[in-house]
């Protein structure tokens, strides 16, 4: 049987590791986007000829990149963005078909989490988007904790993402990360009503 792919999403400090936390518990392997980009740009060959091509020798030192550097070199400049995006994206891409080969023919259900899953072109990889949602109060907070980052970066942060509300109206299923709503129950409805609609979601 074919496993149903969804995407996980949504803003910073929304919480979706600890969604994708949750269904590892329950046996759903979960592919980490984020995590996996930043092991592609470290150790992918042609990632990294690609991007010193495009922003200097110095970007390397060894095989360490230099974040600063990238990320100095992108801000700003939505062109370059794109191009960084362009060398990146298609490597994820191919390196998530890679890994969902090795699981489907042993589980039902495959999780690719992703903060930029629809800004990404990501939305083709997978059968639904799940949107896990929180305020934005409550996540800047949780970000500000969470990173010892000033409220105005986490604000310039959240600017450079897709808009929390626009998200969720284009999301499949949307869990409620509030601090209040019980993520469990919302998470089990969630895969119950993924099994019952499989033949559905994979053939669409």
């Amino acid at each position: 049987m074919k496993a149903i792919k969804i995407g996980i999403t949504g803003g910073i400090g929304s919480g979706k590791s600890v969604v994708s936390r949750l269904l590892q518990t329950m046996d759903i392997p979960v592919y980490n986007s984020d995590a996996e980009a930043k092991r592609l740009i470290q150790t992918n060959v042609s990632i990294r000829s690609e991007l010193t091509s495009l922003v200097g020798e110095e970007l390397y030192t060894g095989s360490i990149l230099n974040k600063a550097l990238l990320s100095s070199y992108m801000f700003g400049h939505t062109d370059r963005v794109e191009q960084v995006n362009a060398i990146v994206h298609p490597r994820v891409r191919n390196d998530f078909h890679q890994w969902a080969d090795k699981q489907t023919h042993v589980v039902p259900i495959l999780g690719f989490e992703s903060a930029i899953l629809l800004e990404a072109g990501f939305r083709n990889e997978v059968d639904a988007v799940v949107m896990v949602y929180a305020p934005k109060e409550i996540r800047i907070a949780r970000t500000i904790r969470r990173d010892a980052v000033s409220r105005e970066n986490v604000m310039k942060r959240i600017y450079n993402q897709m808009d929390n509300e626009k998200k969720r109206k284009l999301a499949d299923y949307v869990i409620v990360n509030d601090g209040e709503t019980p993520l469990i129950p919302q998470v089990l409805a969630m895969i119950s009503s993924l099994s019952k609609n499989i033949a559905y979601l994979c053939g669409r």
